[in-house]
């Protein structure tokens, strides 16, 4: 399945399609970024970040919200998805939201540990443990975000707390953001046994498992990439409207 879009580079007659990518073509566009441009993980994380907050702003404003108090879960991982949530949490603080993040399993990465530091900091609330009781989560927050597995992640190969924490958020019945892959999906098949979030936000481009996305909103934060890395790789890009870092598809 492909989705044809204008970009903006080319006239208005011609037709280019969206790439979606492979596992391999995701990891090589993150080489290339780190070796050739000299981008920092961490630098590439914040971006990220930033760019998923971005996102969760313009699909749930706060004054849009249910609650009165704008706030919601950040559920991270042990890797890259994970402090890349982090980082959308912090940003979102800033945006004066409220943020809570569950983040069992912290990574070793010092890297990954600045984010968290940060966090904390900030004095953004980590939970001890996730509520088994879905209602318990509806309550509290006015939305969930995913940011548990990303593109490293091997659906069938899970182990706990990942598997428990998975089948809780499938579970989940207020809206639900997915950071580049949705959890429980194989990164280029997708997977009927994972979840099915409302709104995704990927990360660079969007990956071969975002085909079978039919949720309300599909966003890209890809903007930063150099261009020689989206003719490289053929993305084909929609335009990004004024200064924004993301793009609805």
């Amino acid at each position: 399945m492909e989705k044809t879009i204008c970009n903006s580079s080319h006239s208005k007659e011609e037709i280019q399609p969206l790439r979606y990518l492979s596992r391999a073509e995701a990891l090589a566009i993150d080489k290339e970024l780190l070796e050739e441009f000299r981008f920092g993980h961490q630098q590439l994380i914040e971006i990220w970040g930033h760019a998923c907050a971005m996102a969760v702003t313009k699909v749930f404003p706060r004054r849009s919200l249910q609650r009165k108090q704008p706030t919601l879960l950040v559920v991270c991982g042990c890797e890259q998805n994970g402090a890349v949530g982090l980082a959308c949490a912090r940003h979102l603080r800033v945006f004066e939201y409220e943020p809570t993040i569950f983040y069992p399993k912290r990574s070793s990465n010092p890297l990954f540990r600045d984010f968290t530091t940060q966090c904390e900091k900030m004095d953004i609330p980590f939970l001890s443990y996730l509520p088994a009781e879905t209602q318990l989560i509806s309550d509290a927050y006015n939305l969930v975000i995913d940011a548990l597995l990303g593109v490293e992640a091997t659906p069938g190969e899970l182990l706990e707390p990942f598997s428990t924490i998975l089948a809780t958020l499938k579970q989940i019945r207020i809206p639900l953001v997915s950071l580049d892959v949705p959890s429980g999906w194989d990164v280029e098949t997708g997977t009927s046994d994972g979840i099915s979030p409302d709104v995704l936000v990927s990360l660079a481009a969007p990956k071969q498992c975002a085909t079978r996305f039919v949720g309300k909103h599909h966003l890209v934060a890809g903007r930063f990439l150099p261009y020689d890395v989206q003719k490289k790789f053929e993305l084909n890009f929609p335009e990004y409207p004024g200064t924004d870092d993301v793009v609805s598809l």
